[in-house]
């Protein structure tokens, strides 16, 4: 395949600003899902935020809140965020370890940024559970990858395989989650899964993914039927990217506020059951309510696949 035929298939997915976390609001840069895309792979959800300085922005404060029909990627560059959920878990988030939680039938979760952090810098991503798979039970799972040295940078695989290095976290589909580093004027070649599509979250750096060009916090897309991907820091610094794949899903999702389910009835039921503080569970210690459920549209929800 020319350049210029690799620059043809890369599809960019631009961020958008979102408050994240209720009245104690951050901003965060979502890439997934929009309107020309919404899954790649099973991942159905990328919010990028920071780096940000806690003493202006007042940091991560999210309380309490519902998952339904997924799994949480929760993923650092820098600073430090405390998780509790409802299974009972206290997690530090810290740069460059794994925090999946699998929320499957229900669970509820809390997230706030520790006095230790100065600046907040990282990714949340979200998983749709296939459909067989969505009514599981809650589960939460903390692990830290290994750097594998690239020439011309590293990467630390935290779900599935790459450069050599399988991740021992099990998923409920084939999954590729890895936070990729580059020196500068880099390139690197990965040998990856043709049956995968890929999507390269760019944090920072001038960076190139199959001859195309990407801006900080823009998303490149590739379909399958590739069995390398070349990646090209163009700057004086290191960058910094993250590379997410998987199979085409096939299924069709309806995504709700914290929830991923299949028909309208589920958001319904889930919505009611955490209003009326069933099924789900509490987070104990979070100083604090838990958020309110939003009101459901009027108008029927439109299922994304």
């Amino acid at each position: 395949m020319n350049e210029t035929q690799a620059e043809a298939t890369v599809e960019i997915l631009p961020p958008r600003d979102v408050p994240l976390g209720g009245p104690r609001a951050m901003n965060v840069r979502r890439t997934l899902p929009q309107r020309s895309r919404s899954l790649i792979g099973a991942w159905c959800f990328a919010d990028y935020y920071g780096p940000d300085e806690i003493a202006v922005t007042g940091g991560m404060d999210v309380a309490p809140h519902p998952h339904i029909g997924l799994q949480t990627v929760s993923w650092l560059f820098k600073g430090e965020i405390e998780h509790r959920d409802s299974l009972g878990t206290l997690s530090m988030i810290r740069p460059g370890e794994l925090n999946l939680m699998t929320g499957g039938h229900g669970i509820c979760h809390s997230e706030v940024s520790t006095a230790n952090t100065d600046v907040l810098h990282g990714v949340q991503l979200w998983v749709a559970l296939p459909d067989q798979c969505r009514d599981t039970g809650p589960d939460f799972h903390h692990y830290v990858p290994q750097t594998t040295t690239l020439d011309g940078g590293d990467v630390k695989v935290f779900l599935g395989s790459l450069a050599g290095d399988t991740s021992p976290v099990t998923t409920f589909t084939p999954l590729l989650g890895a936070e990729l580093r580059l020196d500068p004027g880099a390139t690197v070649t990965l040998a990856v899964d043709p049956a995968f599509e890929h999507g390269l979250l760019v944090i920072s750096g001038d960076v190139s993914l199959a001859g195309t060009r990407l801006s900080p916090s823009h998303l490149g897309y590739l379909p399958i039927g590739r069995d390398t991907l070349t990646v090209t820091n163009h700057s004086d610094a290191p960058a910094v990217a993250m590379l997410l794949g998987g199979p085409p899903s096939g299924e069709e999702i309806l995504m709700w506020w914290n929830f991923v389910g299949r028909t309208q009835e589920d958001i319904e039921k889930a919505r009611e059951d955490w209003m009326n503080g069933t099924r789900f569970g509490e987070v104990i210690g979070y100083p604090g309510d838990p958020l309110p459920a939003p009101e459901l549209p009027r108008v029927p929800m439109k299922p994304r696949s």
